[in-house]
């Protein structure tokens, strides 16, 4: 109601004609009259003059340049400054709570993601951002008024921000005003040499606030004595995924750096993580397709295998991909590759093998290790943990998974495939609880359906070895112990960060709650030129994010002081290699409902896929969330096969500003999977589809058949 009266308000001043008297033409041809008024009642035009004022700005109706010349002309420069002003600071900051009070709410419920980052700039920088803004005439004010009440920004700071920032060019208006009789344009009023000016004083709140961390980074570092000379442009600690790239970032940057890692080149990701986890899955995945043999009009194909074959396998996938990140290829590219162990021992040298190297910057990528959690008895039993379990050349019988994240899911499964019984224990009630429940239980319906027990809701206790072989007590919500016999157990519980054991906490380097190196948005820590990237700087741990991190950590490392660049998390997509996959990017609808962000849903079945049937593969869904009558895509997540690959298309759309409009608009090639993509887009057009507007199809078809 407030809403459509103030609209209301706004609309009748222009449809009264209101406007015409706020022009220099108008205010010209009425000045005679104003100054005669002014002359003989002073207060009271005075008073009329700040309510009106004010109300206009309030109200935001255009007119303030006009009303600013006015003060100048009829109350003189001193006078007119003062009350053009304190009019034009309280209008704004009414203006500013109105929009608050009335459109907030309703602009967050409808862009809230979009809102969330600008309020995290506003809550950090937002005094800078205003001044700087009000101390450009060319961005009209009442615009900033109303955007500005969009965000959580203080009101009181909005106050004397305004008040300061509006004041330079209030006062050449109010000039101008006092020779208002020697006005033909308003462009007589800000020459090009005023304006510039202006514009100039507009960035004088970004320069010291730039001259301010540039301050802040000496004094961070002034206790510290420089080299007089740098043996490198950047070190970098830790030579997995982040710290490649940032090695090579740096190296084709034609920059001077060192790569120091203590174990084998390529980190957990080459190693012990993504390449042998995915050659494991592969060969898991043959298996079974091999027993599902009848369903594809084959008699039954039996596999005869060796554990112990299969895990030489995955070493020779990995020995095969191993010189994509060896010595000898990033010594080819310009990086200086030493092996041992590196400590910092002040922001400008590390020492690495009894050698003290000087760098300029120094770039920290020493990922993250598993959670080994402190259960009773644990050390009295055997247990593997994602980076050891490569090491098994027998079977296990029973294998118990603590831990039904991805890494759980995706080895249990292997496991479960290659013959072992496999039993996942989870305190949560689902599995991959970063998903959608739904989404989460097409995974766990396949598990059950190949034997892999779930113990969901459940807590381990305790580890016990006793004569008759090993277990683990388990306990329900409820408070009911069930014991588990196992040969084997796999730690699953997620990766910490290694924050600790090369001098970081020597130098007082800040760590975040989460357990990983604090940074700001341009990766730096609280040691201005020492950055991290990767698992060891979260908030994700994917390897696609560490290499994305390495670029802006080496490149606001090789460029400090002169340039920076925040990190870009907006659309991060992932995947979970179970079979079947599950891939995802942006929302899911827990963290919508989570965020109050409104959103609609639009779900394709790939059962219904022509090509999923002929491939067998029938299994899964497209789930996609838009925002409310808009095609503009929020988040998707695809389970069944090749889900990885198919998600990449909806990454496209939402980097690039792409609806589901457009998906259905592109020609997909039959039969592929990626026609589920299309689906999806086809469901939500479909749901916003008219009634009425069918209807009136329906008889327009029927009038022309006659």
């Amino acid at each position: 109601m407030a809403a459509a009266v103030l609209f209301a308000m706004i609309g009748a001043f222009f449809a009264l004609g209101l406007d015409r008297y706020f022009t220099l033409a108008g205010l010209q041809e009425r000045y005679s009259a104003l100054d005669q008024l002014h002359r003989d009642h002073p207060i009271a035009v005075l008073g009329a003059f700040i309510g009106l004022y004010i109300c206009m700005a309030a109200l935001s109706i255009p007119g303030a340049a006009i009303m600013t010349l006015a003060a100048g002309a009829l109350f003189g420069f001193a006078l007119g400054t003062a009350a053009a002003a304190l009019s034009a600071t309280i209008g704004a900051t009414l203006a500013f709570l109105l929009a608050r009070f009335l459109l907030r709410e309703t602009i967050h419920r409808r862009y809230g993601s979009t809102f969330a980052s600008i309020e995290a700039g506003i809550k950090r920088d937002g005094a800078v951002y205003l001044l700087s803004l009000r101390l450009i005439p060319a961005v009209p004010f009442f615009v900033i008024n109303l955007l500005t009440g969009l965000t959580g920004l203080h009101v009181l700071t909005f106050f004397w921000v305004s008040a300061v920032g509006m004041l330079p060019g209030t006062m050449v208006y109010v000039y101008a005003g006092t020779q208002l009789t020697t006005l033909r344009t308003m462009g007589d009023i800000v020459s090009p040499r005023i304006l510039a000016a202006l514009v100039l004083l507009g960035t004088f709140p970004l320069v010291v606030r730039w001259a301010y961390g540039l301050f802040n980074a000496r004094r961070a570092l002034s206790g510290f004595a420089r080299p007089k000379r740098y043996d490198y442009n950047l070190v970098v600690i830790g030579a997995g995924s982040a710290g490649l790239v940032s090695a090579y970032i740096a190296a084709a940057a034609k920059a001077k750096v060192a790569l120091i890692e203590r174990g084998e080149m390529g980190g957990d990701c080459l190693n012990t993580g993504c390449v042998p986890s995915k050659a494991l899955i592969r060969t898991a995945r043959l298996l079974a397709e091999t027993r599902r043999a009848p369903e594809f009009g084959l008699r039954p194909i039996s596999a005869d295998f060796d554990f112990g074959e299969v895990m030489e396998r995955v070493g020779r996938v990995v020995r095969q991909i191993a010189p994509h990140d060896s010595p000898e290829r990033y010594a080819g590219l310009g990086v200086e590759c030493i092996s041992g162990d590196a400590h910092i021992r002040d922001p400008f040298r590390v020492e690495v093998n009894g050698k003290t190297l000087t760098t300029r910057a120094i770039v920290v990528a020493t990922g993250a290790k598993p959670i080994v959690p402190s259960i009773p008895g644990i050390d009295d039993v055997a247990t593997v943990t994602s980076e050891t379990v490569w090491n098994l050349r027998e079977l296990p019988r029973r294998l118990v998974v603590l831990g039904g994240g991805p890494i759980g899911c995706e080895l249990a499964q292997c496991f479960a495939r290659l013959g072992s019984q496999v039993t996942i224990v989870d305190m949560a009630q689902r599995l991959l609880t970063k998903e959608d429940p739904e989404i989460a239980e097409l995974v766990a319906a396949r598990f059950r359906q190949e034997g892999i027990t779930l113990l969901l809701g459940h807590k381990a206790k305790a580890f016990a070895k006793r004569p008759d072989g090993s277990f683990l007590t388990c306990e329900s919500g409820d408070g009911r112990s069930v014991d588990l016999p196992f040969d084997q157990t796999l730690l699953a519980l997620g990766r910490c960060a290694r924050v600790t054991g090369f001098g970081l906490e020597e130098l007082g380097v800040r760590i975040a709650g989460n357990g990983t190196i604090e940074a700001d948005p341009y990766l730096r820590t609280n040691i201005p030129n020492i950055y991290v990237c990767g698992d060891v700087a979260g908030p994700y741990q994917f390897t696609h994010v560490a290499s994305h991190q390495a670029w802006y950590a080496s490149v606001n490392a090789l460029c400090s002081g002169l340039y920076a660049a925040k990190a870009d998390y907006r659309v991060i997509p992932w995947t979970t290699f179970t079979d079947p996959e599950v891939a995802r990017v942006g929302l899911s609808e827990d963290e919508a409902k989570a965020g109050n962000i409104p959103y609609e849903v639009a779900r394709y079945d790939i059962g219904d896929l022509d090509r999923a049937i002929a491939d067998e593969t029938a299994y899964g869904t497209v789930k996609v969330l838009t925002r409310p009558g808009s095609d503009r895509i929020l988040g998707a997540t695809i389970v069944g096969a090749h889900a990885g690959e198919l998600i990449a298309e909806f990454v496209l759309a939402m980097k690039h500003g792409l609806g589901l409009g457009k998906i259905l608009g592109t020609i997909h090639i039959y039969p592929t999977l990626t026609e589920a993509n299309k689906a999806a887009a086809g469901v939500w057009r479909r749901q916003h589809m008219s009634a009425r507007v069918l209807a009136l199809a329906a008889k327009f078809q029927a009038w022309r058949r006659g």
